[in-house]
Formats: structure tokens, sequence, C-alpha cells
């Protein structure tokens, strides 16, 4: 009864934690019997008025050593229950980190950051319980009552064997619930991620929803969410109210019994008084272990839904062991890529999605984003890729960094196909920048030593020279400034200067930036693309940007449209051919020259109305 051996192997350290648990409460309850049994004696003697003078003492030394012993059984006891919990979460959470790893950058393409990190966390706490404490009392539950019966035998043979048959009945109990309670629990823990994914959500677009005033309308949503979970909740609350209240009932109902037949059998001259006193209070450790059994096993229940979780992370498909290293020519070719969020996309061009016949629906044509795009960056080269938002630029750039798996078509690198090339090798030497590149809470030297781990403090500032930033850090305390979150205390230009400079420390052949002067201060765009000009030549530079003015230089340059390359070829090439791109470069000149002129017009308005002061008053206010 919910003996899980997948689980229990998962875990096996925790084998001999378990086994020594059960060892101390069982001689804490040798322990207790001995007491019971002397107490008894002298209880007889007393009525008989046969005791002798030392039994008192002998007696009162029995249980001084009794429960000296049961304290001592009873700290080891907790202590193993300790040592067992702590196994299971170091043990566990050791598998997931290890399965994240070896799923790789697109881990969330299979499931949510969300449901790992619950899962991890709440989801480990509640195996806990199984393993340090209701495991422990099963193995006990089935112990106690046969060496209470065996024992019992020797005092009276019809009360241990009625003793025996009721305890069953308590298991029996929880059988019969465990069905329903399994259902129940699998609804809770589902509700209780979607819970917490749309609280993360919520959470880190806070700022959004109260510069849009949505938050309301995010609230009521929460809430809605929050009376689903209480509803489920509560009824898990019934179900164990409901089953304690059942197993109390059997419980303190076979210890009367006991104490009723023990009484009977005394009063039929079956046993002794001793014996009978024994009886009646031994018969509630019949049912005790068993009845602590039944108030673990909601939570062990609990567990269990979460072990579900956690296997279903666990039993995800992994990709095919890579061997390939990366090569030493790193040109790279995309011929015929295509590639579908939601599943693979078949290597015959079709979407993902499809069943074994390999037709694909309309719903899985609409989802495909890239369709068969050919694409080239030769080694050392400056390539940029352009297009309007949602043409698939950064879809893309994913599957170069190999974040976007089960692609179709073929993406090699110096020949090796993508696939087949190890995720730590990627990581390794292509480095990629989006606008949002993360920076973590901590120093400055912290987050530049990500690129570079035994890089000096010189390598760091000179990084940071190159990057415009070293001057500015120098005033707030050099590399060892604090940092808060996202680098929130810094301003986007600073953040998306100082994740370059990590970049540029790490030094990797490829280098692909995403977007990476979107939304940022003039100057810190100017200092950026200088350093992806400079990096050109020297690397090959994969450059994807909405503004068309950073591309110019790009030795070729590949002009995106629903998915497909619709253009391809220099600044001045493309111009001349008066297709999209020429189209995207006159309006965004058109918009910047309208820019100029506004910003003239201020200028002279400005200057105008100073002049007009200086007229009035001599000096400028």
């Amino acid at each position: 009864m919910m003996i899980n051996k997948r689980l229990i192997g998962t875990v096996r350290e925790s084998k001999k934690y378990i086994a020594g648990n059960v060892a101390m409460q069982w001689c804490s309850l040798a322990a207790n019997i001995a007491m019971m049994t002397a107490v008894t004696g002298l209880l007889a003697s007393l009525y008989d008025k046969t005791a002798e003078k030392g039994s008192v003492f002998v007696t009162a030394l029995i249980a001084v050593i009794a429960l000296v012993i049961r304290f001592i059984c009873t700290t080891l006891s907790s202590r193993m229950g300790y040592l067992s919990s702590r196994s299971v979460k170091k043990t566990l959470r050791e598998k997931i980190y290890g399965k994240l790893l070896r799923l790789g950058a697109s881990y969330n393409e299979q499931v949510k950051t969300s449901e790992v990190v619950q899962v991890a966390v709440e989801g480990v706490e509640q195996l806990e319980t199984y393993f340090g404490a209701y495991l422990p009392q099963f193995f006990y539950a089935c112990l106690a009552p046969l060496t209470l019966f065996v024992y019992l035998c020797f005092v009276n043979v019809p009360c241990a064997v009625v003793l025996l048959v009721c305890v069953p009945l308590i298991p029996v109990s929880i059988a019969a619930v465990q069905t329903w309670a399994k259902k129940l629990l699998s609804k809770y823990w589902v509700q209780y991620t979607a819970l917490g994914d749309t609280f993360l959500e919520n959470l880190q677009g806070l700022v959004t929803l109260k510069i849009y005033q949505a938050d309301g309308f995010k609230n009521e949503e929460m809430n809605h969410e929050a009376e689903k979970f209480r509803r489920i909740t509560m009824k898990v609350l019934a179900m164990q109210l409901n089953s304690i209240t059942i197993m109390d009932f059997i419980a303190y109902g076979g210890a009367a019994l006991g104490v009723i037949m023990a009484a009977t059998q005394f009063r039929a001259g079956n046993v002794t008084l001793s014996g009978c006193l024994l009886i009646i209070l031994l018969s509630a450790d019949f049912f005790i272990p068993m009845r602590q059994l039944g108030s673990f096993f909601h939570v062990a229940m609990n567990g269990m839904a979460a072990s579900d979780k956690i296997f279903g992370l666990l039993d995800l498909p992994e990709p095919a062991g890579k061997t390939g290293c990366f090569p030493e020519d790193y040109g790279i070719l995309c011929d015929n890529l295509r590639f579908s969020y939601g599943g693979n996309s078949s290597d015959e061009g079709l979407p993902s999605g499809k069943g074994d016949s390999g037709e694909g629906t309309s719903s899985d044509r609409e989802r495909e984003i890239l369709h068969g795009i050919c694409m080239e960056f030769p080694q050392g080269g400056f390539v940029s890729i352009v297009g309007e938002s949602g043409c698939g630029k950064s879809t893309a750039a994913a599957v170069l960094m190999g974040r976007n798996q089960g692609y179709g078509g073929s993406v090699k690198i110096g020949g090796k196909e993508l696939k087949d090339i190890k995720e730590a090798e990627l990581m390794k030497n292509i480095t990629y920048i989006s606008h949002q590149s993360y920076l973590f809470k901590g120093t400055v030297r912290e987050n530049l030593l990500m690129g570079k781990p035994d890089a000096s403090d010189r390598e760091l500032w000179e990084v940071l020279e190159r990057a415009n930033l070293a001057g500015f850090l120098k005033s707030e305390g050099g590399l060892d400034a604090l940092l808060m979150e996202k680098a929130s205390n810094l301003s986007g230009g600073q953040r998306q200067r100082l994740a370059l400079a990590r970049a540029l420390l790490h030094d990797s052949p490829v280098y692909i930036f995403d977007e990476a002067t979107s939304n940022i201060d003039v100057e810190s765009e100017n200092d950026i693309m200088r350093e992806i000009h400079a990096l050109a030549g020297q690397k090959t530079v994969i450059l994807i940007s909405h503004r068309l003015a950073n591309v110019t230089v790009s030795d070729n340059i590949y002009v995106m449209d629903a998915g497909k390359v619709a253009e391809s070829g220099s600044h001045e090439e493309l111009l001349e051919g008066d297709g999209i791109y020429a189209k995207l470069w006159n309006t965004q000149q058109n918009l910047e020259n309208y820019g100029n002129i506004q910003d003239g017009y201020q200028d002279g308005h400005s200057a105008g109305a100073e002049g007009r002061v200086r007229g009035k008053g001599g000096a400028a206010v």
C-alpha cells in the first residue's frame, strides 16, 4: 500500500535510515512492553498483598531504564527521519537539476519553468514526509501488532487474536479512500501548478500591468484561479477529515474491545489480574502505530501525487546523445530550414504535430514559423538578418543557438550538422546577446566572470573600457559594485553595455546579436555598434536588427518576410532592387529625417526664446 518501488529505488540511500528508524521504534516498543509488564506485575502483587519489599524499587528501576531507552530511541528515530529526508531532497533535486542540464537550453519547450520550480521545491518537500515519516511508520505499523500479538499470546490467546484481527480494519479503511484520494490529489496538483504559473507570470509583468492599468483584470483572473484552488483544497481537507474520523472510530473501538475482552477473560478466570491489566494497557499499542500511519497517509498521498509530477519531468525525452565537437571551420549553412512551435518539423517539410500518415492539418501549417529558409554565414563574415516584427528572425537565431530543437532541413557548422554537436560545445563557441540579456544580483565582477571564470582584473577592465562603462563603474565602486536583481539599479543602456562586456570576455568564434541595441539610448547604441563592427572580420558576426542603419556595412543582408528569405545582398544591391528592403529603408529614413526636423525646430525655438530673454534682460535665465 503506497509503496512506490521506483521512488524508493531512486533514493537508495534512504533505505538504511528507514530501517534504522523502524529498529529504534521497535526497541522503544520493547522497552514499553517491559515497563508495562513490571508495573502490572507490581499492581497485581500489591492487590494480592504478595509484594516483596524490594519489588517497588525494582519496578521503579525498570521503569526508569525503559523511559531512558524510549527517550534515546525516540531521539535516534527522529535523527534517522531527518537523515532520510535530507538524502531524499538532495538526491531528487540533483536528479531534477541534472535532467534540466541534459534537456539543455530548450527544456522550456517541454515543461514550464514555474512547474519545474514547484516540483523541485514543494513537490520534494512533500516527499520528505513520505520518506522521513510515512515509510518508517508503515513498516513499524506492520511489525508492532505482530510483536504485541506474539507477546500477548503468552498471556491470553483469545484477546491477542481479537486485537490482531481488528488492526487490519484501519488499512482497509485507508485503502477504501485511496483511489478517490489519488484522483483528488492529482487534480489538486494540476490546479496548484496552474495557480503558480499564473502568479509567476503576473509577478514578472507587474510593472507592465501597472503601466496599462490592467492589474485589476489580472487580479480578477488570480482570484478566479485562487478560488478554484480553494475549492479543490477544501475537498482534499474534507476527504482527510472523513477518513481520519473512520480511523479514529476503528482505533478507539478496537482498544475498547480489547478492554472488554480482557475483563471478560479475567472474569472467566482465563487470565490473571496482572495479565488482564497488561492487555488493557497494551491494547491501545495495537492500534496507535496504524493510527499514526493513517495520519501520515494523506501527506504521503500528496507526496505520491508530487512524485508523479517529478517522474513526469524526469521521464521527458532527452536529445539523442551528441558527441560532435565544434569544428575549426565554423562557417554556418542553413539549407531548407523549417521550424514549428509545438512539435518537431518533419524531414519532408511538413509542420509538426502530424499523425503517422504524415498529413498535417491547416492549424499545423499555421504554426510553422520558418518555411524552408536558406542562409549562409561564412567564417569571419558579418551577416545581418532584417525584417518586420514576427517574420522569424529571432526564431532562426534560437535554432542556430540550439535552443529550438526539432527543426527540419539542415543547419551545418563547418560541415557538421548542428543536431550532432554537443550543447556544451555550442554554448562555448557561440555567444548570444539579446535585447534583454540577464544580469544577476551580485557584483559586477561576478557577472563578468561568467564569461571567463579565470579572467584577471586587467581583462575585466579592458572589456569594460571597450563597452565604454569603465569610467562610470570606477565612480560606483569598481568591479565590486553591487547590482540589484536584473541590474535594476543601472539604466537600460548600461545594462546592455555590461552584457556586451561579458560577451566580449567570452571570446567565442561566433557572435549572434539579436536586437542588442533595442530600446536603449543613442550613446549606448553607438558604443555597442562600434564593438560589433570591430568584431566583424575577426569573428563570425550575425546581427539581427530592426534598424537598417545598423546593418549597412554588412557583407550580406538577408531580408525575411513571413518566415521566408525574401531578398539577400549588400545594402547597395538591396536598395537597387527596390524591394522590401528598399521600402523599409525609405520608411525608416523618412521617420528619422522627420525626427531630425522636429528636433531642429525645437532647438531653433529654444534658441529664439533664449535670444528674446537675453534681449530683455541681458543674460540667459
